[in-house]
C-alpha cells in the first residue's frame, strides 16, 4: 500500500476502470465529462481502461476512436460477453494505476466524486466507496427488493456487506492486488470488496438516472446476481435445509408413533387419506427445494473444478492477445 504521505506528495497514476456492454449512446458523453473532471486534478496522472464485454453495437468502435485521440485511453476487448463481474476483474488485471476508480459508463456514477475519493485516499483510506443516498430513475419495487436483499444477506453471512453501495469506488493498489488473487468464476464482486477488508470509507451521493440508453440489468439478471451473492458468501441455506430436514423427520416420527398408538387402541380405519396425501406432497416439495439448494452449491463446485480462465481477450488496444496468461486462475 502507498503510504499516506506518499499519496500526498508523489505523482501517482489513477486508473478509471469502465466495464461496458452496448454503451454507444453514452460513451462519448462519459469520456468528455470525466475528462473535464480529471483535468482539474493536477496532482495525479490518469488513464482510462475500458473493457468491451462483447458489445453488439458500436461501443468498441468508440473505444478505438478515443484511443486514437487520447493516449491515456486503453481498452480490453473480450472475446464474448462474460458479464460485468468478469469484465471488472479483466480490467483490474490490465490496469496500471496505483489506485483505480471503478465506475459505470451510464453516468449514474457522477465523475465529480473522483476528486473527493482521491482526497480520502490521500488521508489513508484504501477503499473509498460511494453510498447511494437516493436512486433516481428506479422503480419502488427495485429499490425495495435491493434493500431487502442486502438486509437478508447481512443476516445470513458474517461478512459486513455494505448496503446501498455498488461498484463505484476507489481502490488502492493493495486492494486491487487482493482482488487479483480471487479467481472464482462465479463472482459477486460487491461481496469480495467487503471480504478483502482494508481501511474503508463511504461517501454519500444522489444517484442520477441513466444519461442515455437502457439498463442491462433486468429482474432476472438481478435475481441471479442475488443468488450468486448468497451462495458465494454463506452456507446458511444448506444449514437451513439440514435443520428443516431434522425438524420434518422428528415430526414424521411423532406422527408415525401417533398412528401406531391410535391403531393399537382404536383399530384400523380408512379416514385420514386426504391428510396423508397432503403431508406426502408437502414433504416431497420440501425435499425438491432442498435438492435445488444442494444442487446450486454443487453446481458451483462443478464450475470451479474446471479451472477455466475467467475470460478470454480478443485484443488489447488493437493488438491480438495470444498469451491469455492474465486470465488464468493460477497466476
Amino acid at each position: 500500500m502507498i503510504a499516506q504521505t506518499d499519496r500526498q506528495t508523489d505523482r501517482h497514476l489513477v486508473s478509471i476502470l469502465v466495464p461496458c456492454y452496448n454503451e454507444e449512446a453514452v460513451l462519448h458523453q462519459f469520456y468528455e465529462r470525466t475528462s473535464e473532471v480529471i483535468a482539474e486534478i493536477l496532482a495525479y496522472d490518469f488513464e482510462f481502461v475500458f473493457v468491451n464485454d462483447g458489445s453488439k453495437d458500436k461501443t468498441l468502435d468508440i473505444m478505438r476512436e478515443l484511443r486514437e485521440k487520447d493516449a491515456r485511453v486503453s481498452y480490453v476487448n473480450l472475446s464474448r460477453n462474460f458479464g460485468k463481474e468478469i469484465a471488472m476483474i479483466a480490467g483490474i488485471d490490465y490496469l496500471q494505476g496505483d489506485a483505480a476508480v471503478i465506475m459505470d459508463a451510464d453516468l449514474q456514477d457522477p465523475p465529480e466524486l473522483i476528486s473527493e475519493m482521491i482526497s480520502w485516499w490521500e488521508k489513508g483510506y484504501d477503499d473509498v466507496s460511494a453510498k447511494r443516498r437516493s436512486r433516481a430513475g428506479e422503480s419502488f419495487f427495485k429499490k425495495w427488493s435491493s434493500h431487502t436483499f442486502y438486509r437478508l444477506l447481512q443476516h445470513l453471512t458474517n461478512i459486513q456487506i455494505q448496503p446501498d453501495v455498488g461498484d463505484f469506488r476507489l481502490l488502492d493498489k493493495q486492494c486491487l492486488n487482493a482482488l487479483r488473487l480471487m479467481r472464482e468464476s462465479q463472482r459477486y464482486t460487491k461481496g469480495l470488496f467487503s471480504w478483502i477488508g482494508f481501511n474503508k470509507k463511504e461517501i454519500l451521493f444522489d444517484r442520477d438516472a441513466r444519461a442515455a440508453g437502457t439498463t442491462k440489468w433486468n429482474y432476472w439478471k438481478l435475481m441471479n446476481l442475488a443468488i450468486e451473492g448468497i451462495t458465494s458468501f454463506t452456507i446458511a441455506p444448506l444449514r437451513a435445509a439440514s435443520f428443516m430436514g431434522c425438524l420434518l423427520a422428528f415430526a414424521a416420527i411423532l406422527y408415525m408413533a401417533y398412528i401406531v398408538i391410535r391403531t393399537l387402541i382404536f383399530g384400523g380405519d380408512v379416514p385420514g387419506y386426504p391428510s396423508l396425501i397432503s403431508i406426502i406432497l408437502f414433504i416431497g416439495g420440501v425435499q425438491l427445494l432442498f435438492l435445488g439448494i444442494i444442487g446450486e452449491y454443487l453446481g458451483r463446485v462443478f464450475n470451479e473444478s474446471k479451472f477455466r480462465p475467467l475470460y478470454l481477450v480478443k485484443d488489447y488496444n488493437g493488438e491480438i492477445v495470444l498469451n491469455q496468461r492474465k486470465g488464468n486462475r493460477h497466476t
